[in-house]
């Protein structure tokens, strides 16, 4: 599953260079609530700002999303990755809505990783202030550096995976 993810997501952000407004069209922005664009939560999750912004977040995605498959299940990938990537995208639009940041356009698959990334922290104890630490330091470390990120979204993501890890099975798992 994490495999065909992967695949999906570098085959939207090829296609995506292609066509003019696709970013305004599938990333997250004020045309979500203004225009009815219901699909931008999860569209989002497939757009990338530039080759190096898609091929980090796939690495990530690859070593998290199969780990976890390994360990519990493709289902629980799926429900995580997509469910979990949702309700950040969501919250993460809450936070550009309330600070009427009008212009900002939310691409990426970071705030779902970081789902993934939070479950890892919650569901291996010998992994919570190692990822904890790694995911305060991708947030907040750009900003330090003038890079434009939605670091609220890494933070609301690692939170949704944390709380979702606190009622599952506990593992030590190998990163």
């Amino acid at each position: 599953m994490t495999n065909i993810v992967v695949f999906l997501s570098s085959l939207a952000y090829l296609s995506m260079q292609y066509y003019e407004n696709s970013y305004a069209m599938f990333g997250l922005n004020m045309m979500f609530v203004r225009y009815n664009f219901w699909w931008q939560p999860l569209s989002s999750m497939f757009m990338h700002g530039s080759l190096l912004h898609i091929v980090m977040n796939m690495v990530i995605l690859f070593q998290f999303g199969n780990i976890i498959e390994r360990a519990y299940s493709k289902r629980a990938f799926f429900l995580l990755y997509f469910v979990g990537g949702v309700a950040t995208s969501v919250l993460a639009f809450g936070y550009i809505y309330a600070f009427d940041k009008i212009d900002h356009n939310i691409v990426g698959a970071s705030g779902a990783i970081s789902v993934l990334i939070g479950f890892v922290a919650s569901v291996d104890s010998s992994k919570t202030k190692p990822m904890t630490i790694w995911i305060l330091a991708i947030s907040l470390l750009p900003l330090v550096l003038g890079l434009n990120i939605a670091w609220y979204a890494h933070l609301a993501g690692f939170g949704i995976g944390y709380i979702a890890g606190l009622g599952a099975t506990k593992k030590f798992l190998s990163i």
